[in-house]
């Protein structure tokens, strides 16, 4: 089943006409009419800026850009962006090369790694900017002989992962599976194998939600130490589909994909199911904790303490971009994408296993957005 929409972006979809301002004198408003009058004001993508944008990153938002791609085609004609889905540790370096115009990555840019210091220097001494445009959930995939409802919380999902727990029908697994018949079949890990904000945020989650049994810590690289490692999201999908006793973390979507079984995550009041409610309930409780117009979230009480009925394991994809330092047809082009994105774009995420943009976000990222120069 698709994710279907959460109630607590109906409002926001019902605006589907609002469309973001873009800087210079001549604004295009999308469709050739007047623009559209926003919250908070009246706007308009302008399109007078360059025809072909380069992106590369995130393979977890890879769906949500085709679809955004194809929302800003139709409001910008002959417009184009050649999105590059690598990888987000691949993203954030081809941004800061000055080699991509924006990139995007399921990780906020880092001080500790010199993440924010090599984009501020490609931003011509001017901060970069965290926008987080795409969540998604990242299901627990795996492929179980004979089970097809499963239920982990972190601490087993963490031994799964490290290695703590070696069979199907280990005695703790068991324990959040009562009555069910669990195979005595090994257990065989599949993890990203490439730099992955994906990896981060599952690792970053273990490690809040695991009681200590997870002691690898987090980053773009797995540390389990223990499976078997897949190229991007696409390929942990096939892997797992492909392996019996399999078990992986990925996004939704590629789940889908692949119609892999996920496993319902218990985090103290009762096994959640990987619904658009439960994940809504997640989204919620994301807290931004970047300054200004850098939007970085922190997503660490979501997963070591989620509301009642929240799904945890979510991910917010982010697209790096200039706060100042593009040139002016550049910067009027990547308005003008991330405009369209944020607003009519996010209609047919649902579909594609996504949760379209809580309306609690819309003006903060607008407002960024009308920001860059």
């Amino acid at each position: 089943m698709k994710l279907q929409r959460h109630g607590a972006v109906v409002a926001f979809l019902a605006a589907g006409a609002l469309l973001v301002a873009g800087c210079g004198s001549d604004p295009t408003p999308a469709g050739g009419g007047a623009g559209a009058p926003a919250a908070g004001g009246s706007a308009s993508v302008d399109c007078s800026g360059k025809k072909n944008l380069t992106a590369e990153g995130s393979s977890a938002q890879k769906n949500a850009i085709d679809a955004f791609i194809q929302a800003y085609q139709k409001a910008c004609a002959g417009s184009n962006v050649a999105y590059n889905p690598t990888g987000s540790g691949a993203g954030v370096k081809q941004f800061n090369a000055g080699l991509v115009d924006f990139g995007g990555s399921d990780s906020a840019l880092s001080k500790d790694k010199g993440e924010v210091d090599a984009a501020a220097k490609r931003c011509q001494g001017n901060p970069a900017w965290n926008l987080p445009l795409v969540f998604g959930p990242v299901a627990l995939a795996y492929k179980v002989n004979g089970v097809t409802d499963l239920v982990l919380n972190g601490e087993v999902a963490a031994k799964l992962f490290n290695g703590g727990i070696t069979t199907w029908n280990d005695p703790a697994i068991a324990a959040l599976n009562p009555g069910k018949t669990l195979p005595a079949e090994p257990v065989k890990v599949v993890y990203r194998s490439d730099e992955s904000g994906t990896t981060d945020n599952v690792q970053q989650y273990l490690t809040a939600s695991s009681k200590g049994a997870w002691t690898q810590g987090a980053g773009k690289k797995f540390a389990g130490g223990v499976g078997s490692g897949a190229d991007k999201s696409a390929g942990v999908a096939q892997a797992v589909q492909a392996t019996e006793g399999a078990i992986s973390y990925v996004e939704l979507s590629y789940a889908q994909d692949q119609k892999l079984s996920m496993a319902k995550i218990d985090s103290g009041s009762g096994a959640v199911e990987l619904t658009t409610e439960n994940v809504g309930k997640a989204i919620e409780g994301a807290k931004i904790t970047g300054t200004g117009n850098d939007l970085t979230l922190d997503l660490k009480s979501v997963y070591g303490a989620p509301a009642a009925g929240a799904y945890p394991l979510i991910l917010a994809t982010y697209e790096i971009v200039c706060s100042k330092g593009y040139d002016a047809d550049t910067a009027k082009a990547v308005k003008a994408f991330l405009g369209t994105a944020a607003t009519t774009g996010q209609g047919s995420l649902a579909d594609a296993g996504y949760a379209p943009l809580p309306a609690s976000f819309q003006q903060k990222l607008i407002t960024a957005i009308n920001a860059i120069s």
